[in-house]
């Protein structure tokens, strides 16, 4: 049977993702069998397994991180906001409808069996699961029925590291002040502190490590800097989204206001010269060479969006002028001549799309989830390059996309002119985003000459440098004994 160890954090972002990702590639570095696990997860991001369920990307990522297959196993409840007050819930990695955040708040204890089988099948399959636990473990008002949490770990009987980010500032009241407003058989669970996203002299710190220790009675397990890896991150708050450096390449991706699955264009990000920017006003399209459009959860309410905000009209004068757009998912909907809700599977109702692509969506209460293969078919316009390309990802959509025009693809698609859409996330993983960018430098009258390292390798070399920078910062022999003598 597994031995847990759980992270929490004193806020959102504050990095347990990648800090329980990197622990999940140091303990296989170390030989053992780890799998990570979160009870719910709240993101747009997710990731479809091998049987077809749907889970929490990063968990997908950590699951990477520790050699071994993603399963919905790691993340038995995944909820996907689909208005600011609504989310679509998925349990054990199948919709089960959609709820407000009061209906779900209600009825969230009832999923507790589904959690702990979960659980209790993956360790018995392991020898170290890493539980991550959501936002703060302090948020009084939803304390009573938590079990992403304290309510988590007291199931799993499970230590905690509480992870606090100094970047933000105010590391001594996220850390004191999250001890202090936790229970005493709570506080008792918690079993070192750990200091996040340090930049600078980390011996500068050497006496707020002394005052922690004095103030919380804990042990600090160490002060991670910032680290240089380049590992997809699931949340809203991630720093490439802020990016605004100008590249020789420049791919546009339109920030949709229910933006998901961006993870999708990370790939590009590894090439040299190229810069990926998240844009939400219309004046930002201006000189780019490549715009995408993303995935959603609201289609519908993005392509009103889209309309209102001159992003369609600006769009559209890009397209004019040859540049190329690529769709995804529902970006791909988007671009289409129709979207039909009939059925009020997201919120009803139905919008003239973009018309850039001769295809019509209309939504269906059945959620397509499937992993898929294929190849791009003869391509015309200005990726005319991806002929014949291979390809694999992932489909997750409620919509059916019939298409009159010219198809993209094996598993389908439509083309028109410089435009393109699919629904198969992870489509510019491999040889894909490579013959893209090849293009792209080509218009320029240049010639691509950086790395073009195929993307499984990149990302494992990302893996290695973020457990190296945690390693070599935190005391790995402290944390194995907070592990094995478990909330003694």
């Amino acid at each position: 049977m597994a031995k847990p160890i759980m992270i929490q954090g004193t806020m959102s972002n504050a990095g347990k993702s990648f800090f329980s990702a990197g622990l999940c590639r140091i303990f296989r570095q170390d030989g053992y069998s780890c799998a990570p696990f979160k009870s719910q997860n709240m993101a747009l991001n997710s990731y479809i397994t091998a049987e077809g369920l749907e889970m929490g990307r990063a968990q997908a990522v950590q699951a990477e991180c520790a050699g071994i297959q993603p399963s919905a196993l790691m993340n038995p409840i995944l909820l996907k906001p689909t208005t600011d007050t609504g989310s679509q819930v998925i349990v054990n990695g199948r919709p089960i409808g959609n709820m407000t955040a009061r209906e779900y708040f209600r009825s969230k204890k009832e999923f507790i069996p589904d959690i702990m089988r979960s659980y209790r099948e993956l360790a018995e399959n392991h020898d170290i699961l890493v539980i991550e636990g959501a936002g703060s473990p302090v948020e009084l008002n939803l304390k009573q029925d938590d079990i992403v949490n304290m309510g988590m770990a007291k199931m799993a009987e499970s230590p905690v590291i509480l992870v606090g980010d100094v970047d933000r500032g105010g590391i001594f009241a996220q850390l004191v002040g999250t001890l202090n407003l936790l229970e005493s058989d709570e506080l008792s669970m918690i079993k070192g502190l750990v200091v996040n996203k340090f930049r600078g002299d980390k011996t500068l710190f050497n006496s707020g490590i002394e005052i922690l220790r004095q103030r919380t009675n804990k042990a600090v397990l160490g002060v991670i800097p910032y680290i240089p890896c380049d590992i997809e991150d699931e949340d809203s708050l991630a720093e490439r989204l802020e990016n605004k450096i100008t590249g020789i390449i420049n791919i546009a991706v339109v920030k949709l206001p229910k933006m998901s699955n961006f993870t999708d264009f990370d790939v590009f990000s590894q090439f040299d010269g190229v810069s990926v920017r998240y844009v939400s006003r219309y004046q930002e399209l201006e000189n780019v060479d490549f715009i995408i459009i993303s995935g959603t959860k609201s289609t519908i309410s993005d392509m009103k969006w889209l309309r209102e905000s001159g992003m369609e009209t600006m769009i559209k004068k890009c397209v004019n002028k040859g540049n190329p757009v690529f769709g995804v998912c529902g970006g791909y909907q988007i671009l289409g001549k129709k979207i039909s809700d009939p059925s009020g599977v997201e919120n009803g109702g139905n919008i003239d799309g973009m018309g850039l692509l001769d295809c019509e969506t209309i939504f269906t209460e059945e959620k397509i989830q499937s992993q898929v293969n294929g190849k791009f078919l003869e391509t015309e316009g200005f990726f005319n390059c991806l002929t014949g390309a291979d390809f694999e990802g992932y489909e997750i959509h409620m919509g059916v996309t019939g298409n009159h025009g010219k198809i993209l693809t094996s598993v389908g698609g439509t083309q028109k002119g410089n435009v393109y859409g699919c629904y198969v996330h992870g489509i510019f993983d491999g040889e894909v985003a490579e013959r893209i960018v090849k293009r792209l430098y080509a218009e320029k009258n240049m010639t691509y000459s950086g790395d073009c390292t195929d993307r499984k390798t990149y990302k494992e070399k990302q893996f290695d440098i973020l457990a190296d920078g945690i390693r070599n910062n935190i005391n790995m022999n402290i944390l194995y004994k907070i592990i094995d003598r478990g909330i003694k």
